[in-house]
């Protein structure tokens, strides 16, 4: 198989797909940039990504960016750990429903919300309002524990990890059943080694 490499900044959204990788038990290999002094945005990186965004994966001659895509791509690649629903499988539209609402709703509210935008007109913005989105997630996550139900998939590891985040800088609330998502996530073997491999790339960084 290609090498697969993760293209890496402590402190971002890259710990969701070093998260996944470990669930996956994947091989990787990880090219590490610090964000604090911008390496991402750096021609050697920009070779790479032109959007000079992380998370994103090498894999051979293929690039793959934005999350959702990430998670759909390396759950389908390591399909034995059975992180995503076969094509066949009646979860599989509700499991790509929830990876895509993420990059296509959550985030472009979060960030209006945090940046304290105004939202456009209900009727023109493609989240609706900051309220619909926080109340349909809740509404999922109280029917519990997963996102499909009784069954973990990769879509569990991106919203877990960005809830524990969103939620930790208070541009989302922590509801009940936001928190309970979050203890049930993070207490993973796999988010546990991934945190602190993170930990210590953050701490070789300060030194």
């Amino acid at each position: 198989m290609a090498i697969l490499t993760l293209h890496y900044c402590p402190q971002s959204r890259s710990l969701g797909s070093l998260v996944l990788l470990e669930e996956l038990a994947a091989p990787y290999e990880l090219h590490v940039m610090n964000i604090s002094k911008g390496e991402q945005r750096q021609p050697a990186y920009l070779a790479i990504n032109p959007m000079g965004k992380v998370p994103a994966i090498s894999h051979g001659e293929a690039l793959i960016t934005e999350q959702g895509a990430i998670f759909i791509y390396l759950a389908d690649l390591f399909s034995n750990a059975k992180l995503a629903p076969a094509l066949d499988d009646p979860l599989r539209g509700p499991y790509l429903r929830w990876l895509v609402f993420y990059g296509s709703c959550f985030e472009p509210a979060v960030m209006d919300r945090s940046l304290q935008r105004e939202p456009a007109p209900k009727r023109s913005s493609p989240y609706g309002s900051y309220d619909d989105v926080i109340s349909l997630l809740a509404a999922q996550l109280a029917k519990g524990p997963y996102l499909l139900g009784e069954r973990f998939s990769a879509a569990d590891v991106l919203w877990g990890t960005a809830l524990n985040w969103t939620t930790h800088f208070g541009v989302v609330p922590l509801l009940p059943a936001f928190k309970a998502y979050i203890d049930r996530i993070t207490a993973r073997p796999a988010y546990k080694k991934a945190a602190a491999k993170e930990a210590q790339l953050l701490a070789a960084q300060d030194d």
